[in-house]
């Protein structure tokens, strides 16, 4: 009974490490990464231009930052299923998304003005929501399977 409970206190840590790391990511954003659009989209963009942007430096950045978002993400799933197969599709799912996604950014960011699809396209690619749908979609597949 002991050893149960000291795992359950352990594992409680580690999955609070892991999604301490998240928060982390997002309180330093503006020190870690390079993107323009942070103070943008807090203000009131709808009438207002874009800003000026690195192209290159904006998309590696976006990279950079969705792949460590990704990577504690899949940790945390991995943690709290312990199953190699939902980890895998989990990884997969990520890949697949992050193409489409950075994708859609570019296009959106050439030819489209409109801002709020950008907006929300930018969010998936920045922050962990995927994380927030895969969780209850992977613990509805374990309850039936």
């Amino acid at each position: 009974m002991q050893k149960q409970i000291l795992k359950n206190k352990n594992q409680i840590v580690i999955l609070g490490i892991l999604v301490t790391f998240l928060i982390a990511i997002r309180f330093l954003e503006d020190k870690i990464f390079y993107d323009p659009f942070l103070s943008f989209f807090k203000s009131e963009f709808q009438n207002e231009l874009l800003p000026n942007y690195n192209t290159r430096k904006l998309f590696l950045n976006f990279f950079f930052r969705y792949t460590l978002n990704s990577a504690i993400s899949v940790a945390i799933i991995q943690f709290l299923f312990n199953n190699r197969q939902l980890t895998r599709l989990s990884v997969l799912l990520y890949i697949i998304l992050f193409v489409v996604l950075i994708v859609l950014f570019a296009i959106e960011l050439y030819f489209f003005k409109d801002y709020m699809l950008l907006f929300y396209t930018r969010r998936f690619l920045i922050q962990p929501l995927l994380l927030i749908l895969f969780i209850p979609a992977f613990y509805y597949q374990k309850l039936n399977p």
